[in-house]
């Protein structure tokens, strides 16, 4: 009676809503915490072309932040008798530190790269038109790099079979490469109207949309390539 009770109790509509902005609440100050270290530098940033090697070392710390974010946001079940998104967290980041590393670093240096080429395209006097290739390829390591760091915060996989997948899916669920196209857009242009602290401050609202929004993926990896 008593355990039918509790869980009549966890699992209505309101104790869900509770449930959820409890687990945003927790993710996100967890997630600043890891990122702090980047965040602090990042703020002390003049907004320069020149400093954005140094916005691509501070971002650094970010990866593992967000992989930790999505591990506890994927597993963790809004019910108020269930909730431990603090644990699940930690247990996220300890797991995937160096994997995350793995697929965040290179494609910080790879987006670094083609910004700090596409600032520079009028005094290498290359043709304004260089800028769409720049900016399509861009976006496509940007949707590789959001999936394979999905991908190895949730399973386990080798590194080159990490990208492998990541590159798969941007075919294979168009929907979830769209989507994540959006939310990068949305958050550009949120850093640009407002500032980093604004983004920052939605951290785990993001990571939640990329859970969300990455659901089609996660479940065909789940189905099809874990034992």
């Amino acid at each position: 009676m008593s355990t039918a009770t509790r869980r009549e109790f966890g699992a209505g509509p309101l104790s869900r809503g509770a449930a959820l902005i409890y687990t945003l609440l927790v993710v996100e100050v967890l997630l600043l915490v890891c990122a702090a270290p980047g965040l602090v530098a990042l703020f002390a940033l003049e907004r320069h072309v020149s400093n954005l090697p140094l916005v691509a070392l501070c971002a650094v710390p970010l990866g593992p932040a967000i992989a930790a974010a999505l591990y506890a946001l994927h597993r963790q079940r809004l019910d108020l008798t269930e909730l431990h998104p603090g644990r699940l967290f930690w247990r996220g980041y300890r797991a995937n530190l160096t994997g995350s590393l793995l697929v965040w670093v290179p494609t910080l240096v790879w987006l670094t790269v083609i910004a700090v080429n596409l600032v520079n395209l009028p005094a290498a006097g290359v043709p304004g038109w260089w800028a769409v290739p720049l900016v399509l390829v861009g976006a496509g390591v940007s949707v590789v790099g959001v999936n394979a760091l999905m991908i190895t915060s949730l399973f386990t996989f080798r590194l080159r079979d990490v990208f492998r997948l990541a590159g798969y899916f941007v075919l294979r669920t168009p929907v979830v490469a769209v989507g994540t196209v959006l939310l990068l857009v949305a958050a550009t242009a949120l850093t640009i109207v407002a500032s980093e602290a604004a983004l920052a401050a939605l951290g785990s609202v993001l990571a939640l949309a990329l859970v969300r929004g990455g659901a089609p993926m996660t479940d065909i990896i789940a189905e099809e390539f874990v034992e």
